[in-house]
């Protein structure tokens, strides 16, 4: 039990640095993501090619790829045309980037299950087609949205780990450091998991909560 304590007492601090990184990043790049899986998403469903082609485009390409790979290609392979980007804000491009392209078919499902005569009655009332959208459409897509989006920020707190490839010290980083100094792999790990359920946990209460006060409301 003391070596335990101690264990604990050493890996904590170690494991708490890591998460506020991890944290960074997440809400970072989910912040980004979501903003581009919205444009994405509407782009997809224009009637105009010039805007639904390059965002099929760009979905297609980044949920067709490993997100490991897309990393290393804006970390190390950008620099060999001339761009070069940090470590950090190369994973938050690269998560901002994957991200956005799984968000973007979630809000497009969203928005093309409501009803179509919902958009016509509102285009009839005179309303121009994006307005109609934000006022009549994207409210309702609220709660459909929000068991989907919660697992993919979920998956993107957990994907973070990816970032050690390049360098980054987070979560899963310090975690591995810490395991090859002290060689306890077994108290480690399962602290790093009980790190990521916690985040994990705490993303579904809150997106119970606010579904609760959707329906409340409705």
């Amino acid at each position: 039990m003391a070596k335990f304590i101690n264990h604990t007492i050493n890996i904590l601090p170690v494991l708490f640095e890591g998460l506020g990184v991890t944290l960074k990043l997440t809400v970072i790049s989910a912040i980004f993501g979501t903003l581009l899986g919205l444009l994405a998403a509407l782009a997809r469903i224009s009637r105009n090619p010039l805007l639904s082609a390059p965002a099929a485009a760009y979905v297609n390409l980044f949920r067709g790829t490993p997100l490991l790979l897309q990393l290393l290609t804006i970390y190390n392979a950008l620099p060999q045309v001339g761009i070069k980007i940090p470590a950090f804000q190369a994973a938050v491009l690269g998560y901002s980037l994957n991200a956005g392209a799984y968000i973007a078919e979630i809000v497009r499902a969203a928005i093309q299950s409501i009803d179509r005569g919902q958009m016509e009655a509102a285009r009839s009332l005179g309303m121009s087609y994006g307005l109609a959208m934000r006022r009549v459409i994207l409210p309702q897509t609220y709660r459909r949205l929000l068991p989907p989006m919660v697992n993919e920020l979920s998956a993107l707190t957990k994907d973070t780990s990816l970032a050690s490839t390049i360098s980054i010290l987070e979560l899963m980083k310090y975690s591995n450091q810490f395991v090859s100094r002290t060689n306890l792999a077994w108290q480690t790990y399962i602290w790093t998991a009980a790190f990521y359920m916690v985040v994990t946990m705490s993303l579904s209460a809150l997106a119970s909560r606010m579904e609760k006060k959707l329906e409340a409301r409705g």
